[in-house]
């Protein structure tokens, strides 16, 4: 591989100074060191820091060359990193450590000479960047597990919930986007000492950071926190490194709960005992059908999220409470078709008779679809079809029972069992049909008019499909928009056999 050529960097003298707006301003990092690894500089000239929000100058070098002054990269000087690079950059970015910067500036002056660097894992930039990013992971899922919110009221009188968290490094901007999708309805905002997230129900915004006495000291809810807690804290199976190794005690400060594992870990062992020294109870009495319920619900509990086959997958679906749907529903319904199906197609979710039966796209929309997968030369039972939503929701209308469309945090409650589904049957090719099933595998809102019938990448990086749902063609006013729409159904799944087979499924 040919190096890109280097323009010179201007003669002067003094460090390269660089101000990113905030610890974790990946953009303007990014930006900055093309500039720089282009123009030639060295990285051991170049001074990182971070702008205060009274733009006072800091550190020795706070009146150093502006990298203002450095042209902009061309396509023949532009330097050139491997893809993987960009990953790990945006995570390393999120790092405490002030040495972050220097590092993948080095990185990316080194990909000229060393184009396969990053598959030297023993070299020492490439495996302390690559610890920094497990730091950062780490970092990452230790807020999405502890961050607590606290309901308070805005100036206008609605609801919003806010938590302070002090995590290990600038994570915040990362994780951020997890909680818009895990509390999509709920006004909320994660306050930090380095940065502010603020959700309104459609546009996240980041801001500066905040104090810890800004953020509310607790609600009535976390009463009720610290109860479900102490009920389920298990004695026997107590190991406090373990624990603390799961939960740093760095967080308790901010949980509810924590004040509670102090006194539980020093009465653990006189509890265990006592459930020792109890006597045995004989069985309650019970009918042969009560007991074999609990017997298959005590059964699902051990599962867990530990699923090991689709059929276990499905046996704990059969008791799936996580959102309201599961009331009045007959029962949650599993996706069905062949375990090494190529394709999956993914629906909306169960209708009436679909509900009834059990089975997915059995009723009226099922049987249209039937017939499109045939017209187009694309066999149902070497597929595994789906929905994303596994309980049917709907409507009362004196006997009838009327589709309604599920709500994004209903979709999001069933992304578990999709994700499992796809998990085991492991589709070279994932269908949506329609916006509910495209929301639930892209992680947001999606124009069908707009990306229908083309190939994409769902927000995991596997291979997608989007067309409407059939049970749009039965909504269709007129015979003749019903027959239009149907070719274009029908072309939109030849079109998926078409990349089936040209990519070797």
């Amino acid at each position: 591989m040919t190096a890109p050529a280097r323009a010179a960097a201007p003669a002067a003298s003094g460090p390269w100074r660089v101000d990113l707006a905030h610890p974790a301003d990946f953009a303007a990092f990014r930006n900055t060191a093309r500039k720089l690894t282009a123009a030639g500089v060295d990285p051991r000239d170049v001074v990182w820091q971070v702008a205060q929000e009274d733009d006072a100058p800091r550190g020795l070098f706070g009146t150093g060359r502006s990298v203002d002054a450095l042209p902009e990269p061309t396509p023949e000087t532009a330097p050139r990193a491997p893809r993987a690079f960009l990953s790990l950059a945006e995570a390393v970015v999120c790092h405490n450590a002030p040495e972050r910067f220097a590092l993948l500036h080095r990185l990316l002056a080194r990909f000229a000479a060393e184009p396969k660097l990053l598959d030297i894992a023993s070299d020492p930039d490439v495996a302390k960047a690559r610890t920094m990013a497990k730091n950062v992971a780490r970092c990452s899922h230790k807020m999405k597990a502890f961050v607590r919110f606290r309901e308070t009221t805005d100036a206008d009188g609605t609801a919003r919930f806010v938590a302070w968290f002090e995590p290990e490094h600038h994570t915040l901007d990362r994780t951020a986007p997890f909680f818009t999708r895990r509390f999509p309805e709920m006004r909320w905002s994660i306050l930090t000492p380095d940065r502010s997230a603020h959700w309104d129900g459609e546009t996240l915004t980041m801001g500066p950071g905040a104090s810890r006495d800004v953020a509310p000291d607790g609600d009535i809810n976390e009463d009720l926190w610290r109860t479900y807690f102490g009920a389920i804290f298990n004695p026997a199976r107590l190991k406090v490194k373990a624990m603390q190794s799961e939960m740093p005690k760095r967080y308790w400060k901010n949980m509810p709960e924590a004040e509670l594992i102090a006194p539980l870990i020093k009465s653990a062992a006189s509890r265990a005992e006592a459930m020792v020294a109890a006597p045995a109870l004989g069985p309650a009495r019970s009918t042969r059908i009560a007991r074999e319920r609990r017997s298959e619900a005590d059964a699902v509990a051990a599962l867990g999220d530990h699923f090991e086959t689709l059929a276990d997958l499905k046996r704990a679906l059969g008791h799936c409470t996580r959102c309201p749907l599961h009331g009045p529903a007959t029962q949650a319904v599993p996706g069905e078709g062949a375990l090494d199906a190529p394709i999956m197609f993914v629906g909306e979710q169960p209708g009436d008779q679909e509900d009834i039966a059990g089975k997915p796209f059995v009723g009226p929309a099922g049987q249209l679809f039937d017939r499109a997968l045939a017209d187009a030369g694309i066999d149902r039972n070497r597929t595994f079809i789906t929905n994303a939503v596994k309980h049917f929701k709907f409507e009362p209308r004196g006997k009838r029972r009327i589709h309604q469309k599920p709500s994004i945090s209903e979709i999001h409650a069933c992304e578990a069992w999709l994700t499992a589904e796809r998990r085991f049957v492991r589709p070279r090719l994932t269908v949506a049909l329609g916006a509910s099933a495209a929301r639930s595998l892209l992680g947001r809102t999606v124009t069908i008019g707009k990306m229908r019938g083309k190939p994409l990448d769902w927000a995991d990086g596997t291979p997608g499909f989007l067309t409407v749902h059939p049970s749009f063609l039965l909504r269709l006013p007129d015979e003749s928009a019903r027959r239009a729409e149907y070719d274009k159904f029908v072309a939109d799944l030849s079109r998926v056999r078409e990349i089936s087979v040209a990519t070797g499924l």
